[in-house]
């Protein structure tokens, strides 16, 4: 049985030890799903991604994201790290541009990154525009399942929504940073929240021009909280668009900041193109930086 090589990278920072932590595990055409999902529980982090000869030779790798529970179609910080983590193996000098085509559950998902003076950043364009999903939004459940009041929950135009688009999140505004800090899944009504709304919950609250300070929940998918979340970044578009924080024509640009709350201060770039009130592209930009190295054993199957 041979071992294969992986790599740790954080997602979303160019500092190591902040951000969100990434395995990513290569030559992974010989594993199957169970195997997989194994090596994804045993690294125990957010998202564990998997790189594989594309089915397309004309695009770089075919890719397998997971959680420690399960699969998922589509994710921005394994998108943005295992990009840069391909683009440096390709690439040597302090500056160079490239484009790194990454075949994904949901969809290709073009990447590009750029290395400039040795800072590499990489942005990905959304493989889906988020659509709408019902489910109880009552700012009454969703502050008794956090540990808020209602009052905390929603403020201007903003209030709770569900979208999806690959992976779907709970977005929940909060009215400030007190009520941002304060926020945790709470017992019996976080447990109802999940069966009648969503089991990613992603909470806001404005931190400056176009800047938001944000914090990511998914403890039934192994996850208690998420350092820093790429797809829920792009399908907050959809909840900016509601809120009217968009521009009708053109693209607006903003920035994220998440995971201060547990000690991994991430940065996000967001950058949202509309085209008569509509979103035709969203794009989500970030840096990223190696940790560590090795080889693992594949599991039995």
């Amino acid at each position: 049985m041979t071992a294969l090589p992986f790599s740790t990278c954080d997602v979303f920072t160019d500092q190591p030890y902040c951000g969100n932590p990434l395995a990513i595990v290569e030559q992974a055409e010989t594993l199957t799903t169970a195997q997989m999902q194994t090596i994804a529980r045993e690294f125990n982090l957010s998202e564990t991604i998997f790189v594989q000869p594309p089915d397309d030779p004309d695009h770089t790798a075919k890719v397998r994201i997971f959680f420690p529970t399960a699969e998922i179609p589509f994710a921005g910080h394994p998108t943005i790290g295992c990009a840069i983590h391909l683009a440096r193996q390709r690439n040597e000098g302090a500056d160079w541009d490239d484009l790194i085509t990454l075949e994904e559950v949901a969809g290709l998902v073009p990447v590009t990154v750029s290395s400039r003076d040795g800072q590499i950043r990489a942005e990905f364009t959304a493989p889906q525009l988020p659509a709408p999903l019902g489910g109880d939004t009552s700012p009454e459940l969703i502050g008794k399942a956090l540990g808020l009041s209602a009052g905390q929950i929603g403020y201007g135009s903003h209030v709770p929504r569900v979208w999806k688009a690959g992976p779907d999140f709970l977005f929940v505004p909060l009215a400030g940073p007190h009520a941002l800090a304060a926020a945790k899944p709470t017992g019996s009504a976080w447990a109802e929240l999940a069966r009648n709304t969503n089991e990613s919950v992603f909470l806001y609250t404005p931190a400056g021009d176009h800047t938001f300070r944000t914090r990511m929940f998914a403890p039934d998918h192994g996850v208690p909280e998420d350092p820093a979340t790429g797809s829920a970044s792009a399908i907050f578009a959809a909840q900016l668009l509601a809120g009217g924080d968009l521009e009708a024509e053109g693209s607006t640009a903003f920035t994220l900041i998440q995971g201060v709350e547990m000690g991994r201060p991430s940065e996000i770039g967001l950058n949202v193109a509309c085209s008569g009130g509509k979103i035709t592209a969203i794009r989500v930009a970030g840096s990223a930086v190696p940790v560590m190295s090795g080889h693992i054993m594949p599991p039995l199957d």
